[in-house]
């Protein structure tokens, strides 16, 4: 019996190409060995086609993907009497699982496929984009066959084009997102998979486990936090008062990285552009949070992670706090198929790590006395 580690920390339960987080380095490795710096120009169905295939495509395999990214936009009639059905109020979370849950319901268990992948990542904004506007009283507006993947997001969200800037600040956290080793949802998803279910199941799980405030959330708790600061002359007096009450800094510290998230350097050069209004403020609160952080706590890495500057992107790019967490899975929904399909290509043997007992031991019984 191996020693039991809260969390798994460290533990290695999986071999995979998709991607690599190097802590220690501040690297983000995608598959085929790009650096994600080195992807931040590249569209977002490059780097899907590059996770799913392994390698970048060729201006051919390019233009096929997009074209059946577009084939598979439209909801079907089990997700639209679905999504017709929930509360408006509900966690949007909530509305994309069961969304995608009935866009996936079909007859049997289907061996996860490359085409199932393609077709729930290109129908994932439109769910969401559905129930955001059903949440607003406003109609749905129909998937656009000329706009690409990140710009038709928006413009079913908002029932206009989006202009090209928009859509870049958009395209750009898509691709930075996209995977990010083994995390609790994509765990979640190669555990499920390991089962021999089909891949909306295993999707289902995923969102279901990005849906935690520990995991998903953390931007819109990020942006929230730095709303409630008041001004880039208050944020010294917003960090040392909530340290001083033991309060939590949202966005900064990472279970892997022990340095600066090179996503979150990434985003925070766009969210200069992005969002003028909100980086000010954000940037003294940055500056601020990471010399307080250190001085009181120098053994522990509490650098800024993704999560901080996602929210000033996200915000910019027209997206409503409660649904960060979403446009979040529209685009790890490209890692996460990526990751079953590898496993069951690669393994495919059930997940069944062990337990550690900690109960009392049977007693021997006693002969009962007649």
């Amino acid at each position: 019996m191996g020693e039991y580690v809260p969390g798994l920390e460290g533990v290695v339960a999986a071999e995979t190409e998709i991607s690599e987080v190097d802590g220690q380095g501040g690297r983000l490795i995608y598959r085929g060995g790009y650096l994600i710096q080195d992807l931040e120009d590249a569209s977002f169905e490059e780097v899907a086609y590059l996770l799913w295939n392994g390698k970048l495509p060729d201006a051919k395999e390019l233009a096929q993907l997009k074209s059946q990214l577009v084939a598979k936009r439209t909801l079907n009639a089990a997700a639209r009497a679905a999504l017709k059905g929930i509360p408006k109020d509900a966690d949007p979370m909530d509305a994309l699982r069961t969304g995608l849950s009935a866009q996936g319901a079909r007859p049997g268990v289907p061996k996860p496929s490359l085409e199932d992948a393609i077709a729930y990542t290109a129908v994932t904004p439109t769910i969401i984009a559905a129930f955001y506007r059903q949440s607003q009283g406003q109609d749905w507006v129909d998937p656009d066959p000329k706009l690409g993947h990140a710009a038709n997001f928006q413009h079913m969200m908002t029932g206009e084009p989006p202009d090209t800037e928009r859509a870049r600040w958009l395209e750009t956290y898509l691709v930075l997102l996209a995977d990010h080793g083994l995390n609790a949802s994509t765990f979640a998803a190669r555990v499920i998979a390991s089962t021999g279910t089909d891949l909306c199941s295993a999707l289902v799980g995923a969102i279901a486990a990005l849906k935690g405030p520990a995991h998903g959330g953390a931007a819109t708790a990020a942006h929230r936090m730095v709303e409630k600061v008041g001004g880039a002359d208050k944020a010294e007096k917003f960090v040392t008062d909530t340290l001083n009450a033991h309060g939590r800094l949202m966005g900064f510290g990472h279970r892997v990285y022990r340095t600066y998230d090179p996503r979150a350097r990434i985003l925070r050069d766009l969210a200069k552009i992005a969002n003028p209004e909100y980086y000010p403020v954000a940037f003294k609160v940055e500056e601020v949070a990471l010399r307080e952080l250190h001085e009181r706590h120098p053994e522990r890495p509490n650098a800024t992670n993704v999560d901080y500057w996602s929210a000033a992107v996200l915000d910019g790019a027209g997206f409503p706090v409660d649904f960060f967490t979403c446009v979040f899975a529209a685009s790890r929904v490209v890692g996460w198929s990526a990751h079953v399909l590898e496993y069951m290509a690669k393994d495919g043997r059930i997940l069944r790590p062990a337990s550690k007992w900690t109960g009392p031991q049977p007693q021997e019984r006693k002969a009962r006395v007649s």
